[in-house]
């Protein structure tokens, strides 16, 4: 009797930590959550926009050939504003070869918007991403949230909230900031980022300059991303703001 209280017990704090036990659970190189903003300051051109770039990002040949090298990268994406509708999201896929990254990248070419527009709610966002990584069938050797957005948190509680969090849990948080010609909504955006959102070890965040830069600032961060050895200098701090022109030239902290 005793022998089964402490059983019993000791699966009721697993739970409470996030694992479940003896849920078989599939190793694959990274776990990669997608977040997109569908705030109402993004409208429908604007969404199309980050979609294409995502899709057109996965099918980079350059990006399909990299993910083969690894041992299967499982993602999934999600929309975000003030609330968090399921019904929109992109379950769980392991990409590894063309055949799968291409089945993925169609189904972001043919996602539908969730038609709420709300408040831009990051932290909401992050805490989502991390519940699904928590919840999920996988055991990534590195784990990463990749949230978009073209504004600050305005809904919720900060995304600042859930960096312990991350951290318990080994996730990164990446991010990827879009300047947009509304200088009142994005004024020091990628700052904010740097400071706010992105967490972790080799955190960074890639700049968008605008909605129509999204393609090359997603692709360029997306292959950063699936690149799992920390470069030297990322390794010398957890974070790193990453800036990234249109014409190329970088510079990082």
């Amino acid at each position: 009797m005793l022998g089964h209280r402490i059983l019993l017990w000791g699966v009721f704090l697993a739970v409470l930590a996030g694992v479940h036990p003896g849920r078989a659970e599939t190793p694959v190189s990274l776990e990669l959550v997608l977040a997109v903003d569908t705030s109402q300051s993004v409208d429908g051109f604007e969404f199309a926009l980050v979609m294409e770039g995502i899709a057109g990002a996965l099918r980079d040949p350059e990006v399909v050939d990299r993910i083969g090298q690894l041992d299967g990268v499982a993602v999934a994406l999600f929309q975000w504003n003030s609330a968090i509708d399921e019904r929109y999201m992109i379950p769980w896929h392991v990409i590894k070869d063309p055949g799968s990254v291409e089945a993925f990248a169609a189904k972001v070419a043919q996602a539908k918007r969730d038609p709420l527009r709300g408040f831009t709610a990051i932290g909401r966002a992050v805490d989502f991403g991390l519940r699904q990584i928590a919840g999920n069938a996988f055991e990534g050797r590195q784990k990463k949230i990749d949230v978009s957005g073209d504004g600050r948190n305005n809904r919720g509680r900060s995304p600042l909230v859930f960096r312990a969090q991350a951290k318990r849990q080994g996730v990164v948080i990446n991010g990827l900031p879009i300047m947009t010609q509304s200088s009142s909504k994005t004024a020091e955006l990628d700052l904010y980022y740097r400071e706010q959102v992105i967490a972790g070890p080799g955190a960074f965040a890639e700049v968008a300059d605008g909605y129509e830069d999204f393609a090359r600032a997603f692709r360029r961060k997306l292959l950063r991303e699936i690149t799992l050895v920390i470069s030297e200098g990322e390794n010398k701090s957890d974070q790193a703001l990453a800036y990234s022109s249109p014409r190329g030239s970088s510079a990082s902290e």
